[in-house]
């Protein structure tokens, strides 16, 4: 009923689609109560109810104008955050005037905005500032949805850096860590890339919370830390398909995620010249350990003139945090 979209000490969470057939002794007014009461901000899906055959409920609250207003108010006087509005499936003028609608009235009560099952970004959120993602991608939900994504999913995770993720920002669901229906072949280190790799000002992690629960504690740290917004990028290496290497700024802070694609382990070096001079870094390296569902986690100090060498296993990726030291 729910989808876990955070770990402890992060600010958001996603009711997800059917929240109105709750049977577990409660509704979606105490689960949002309860979800203030810790600090979590509650985020809630719809049906765009454009299709009949799309039966997933609750339908029909985003239809229409009044709709909207009816739901949004409710919304906001329980203290939601935003919507994630699903099943779009259409390009046809009508759909693209619905989008517009959702957020013209999400504005108004001040409500962000996901959608799913979308057409790619268009610009909007430069009007719109609340439209904060959009899906427009085969992301990790096809890990339950049929068997594609398991053997497709290392090559797809380094082209769509270049291609899809280019054009804005892209509602992945990344980092999932558990198999769902069916299973992963990407390592963890390579599904903690994706966190930095992917660009997604909602960051919607989707994995069960054990998957999270379970990791060692830098990489729960890296987790509960990472910014939702960017303030730099850097393409570091790369090539569609076979790996790549991305390196972000958030305030003085750096991050860096890589992924390998191939069926073969891989050295990858990381040129730190892009640092600032005369200022050392505390450098926290989460990469791949002895096999798939294992870390390396490795500790120092590093300046402009560092480099960092790092080992892949196939399928593999690594994610690295860089703090100024006082």
């Amino acid at each position: 009923m729910y989808r876990f979209s955070c770990c402890d000490g992060l600010a958001l969470y996603l009711f997800d689609w059917e929240w109105d057939a709750m049977t577990n002794g409660g509704d979606v007014e105490d689960a949002a109560v309860y979800a203030l009461s810790k600090g979590v901000k509650p985020l809630i899906w719809y049906n765009s109810s454009m299709f009949k055959w799309i039966t997933a409920t609750p339908v029909d609250r985003m239809k229409t104008h009044e709709n909207r207003v009816e739901e949004f108010t409710w919304l906001k006087s329980l203290g939601f955050a935003g919507v994630k509005v699903d099943f779009f499936l259409s390009e046809k003028q009508y759909m693209i005037d619905y989008y517009i609608d959702i957020l013209e009235d999400a504005a108004k009560f001040e409500m962000m905005v996901n959608f799913h099952g979308s057409l790619v970004p268009r610009g909007w959120a430069r009007t719109y500032p609340h439209l904060m993602t959009m899906e427009a991608v085969r992301g990790a939900e096809w890990y339950n949805n049929n068997p594609e994504l398991t053997t497709t999913a290392p090559e797809h995770n380094t082209v769509m850096p270049f291609t899809r993720n280019v054009v804005g920002s892209m509602d992945y669901t990344p980092v999932t860590f558990t198999n769902s229906q069916h299973p992963h072949i990407t390592s963890y280190g390579h599904e903690l890339a994706l966190s930095i790799v992917f660009e997604s000002a909602l960051q919607h992690m989707a994995d069960r919370p054990e998957g999270y629960y379970n990791l060692p504690d830098a990489a729960k740290t890296l987790l509960r830390d990472l910014p939702a917004a960017w303030d730099d990028t850097k393409f570091m290496d790369g090539y569609p398909g076979k790996d790549v290497v991305i390196a972000r700024r958030k305030g003085d802070i750096w991050y860096i995620g890589g992924m390998n694609a191939e069926n073969e382990e891989k050295n990858k070096q990381v040129n730190l010249d892009f640092l600032n001079s005369d200022t050392k870094y505390k450098l926290t390296l989460i990469e791949d350990g002895e096999h798939d569902m294992d870390f390396s986690t490795k500790y120092s100090v590093v300046d402009k003139s560092s480099k960092i060498d790092i080992k892949l296993l196939r399928r593999g990726g690594f994610a690295a945090v860089l703090e100024p030291m006082q």
